[in-house]
């Protein structure tokens, strides 16, 4: 059985969704609230991640459309441990700015709309309200 992984907010956000651990450190970043050296490593990292994998949504740009696929949210892959070896620099991050994060498991996380070698593309098994 393959196992999934996903960090994201313990709370959904005014839509209903778990706003993952890229996108909440990404939040940060545009409220101004990352220090020089926060800024300096999401950016770097974050453009490590656009080089070493795949953004689905240039596979397949409906993959994260609303209509279609409600509350879609990517999941790691377990056996993707290069990809899940720098985010402990995010939950660093979060952490200092005392922003929750948890992380989540789960061999069926939802209706796959998109998979590659290290991610799949879930529609959340319930439904997100909108």
């Amino acid at each position: 059985m393959t196992i999934f992984l996903r960090y994201q907010s313990p709370v959904a956000d005014a839509k209903g969704r778990f706003v993952g651990v890229f996108g909440l450190v990404n939040t940060l970043a545009k409220q101004g609230r990352l220090t020089a050296e926060q800024e300096r490593f999401r950016r770097a990292n974050n453009d490590w991640y656009d080089a070493a994998y795949t953004d689905p949504s240039t596979v397949d740009p409906t993959v994260y459309d609303e209509d279609l696929h409600p509350g879609a949210a990517a999941w790691f892959k377990v056996d993707a441990a290069h990809l899940l070896d720098r985010v402990d620099g995010y939950l660093d991050i979060l952490a200092a700015h005392a922003v929750p994060c948890v992380r989540v498991e789960s061999a069926d996380p939802g209706r796959v709309v998109y998979e590659d070698e290290h991610q799949i593309i879930v529609v959340p098994h319930q439904p997100v309200s909108g």
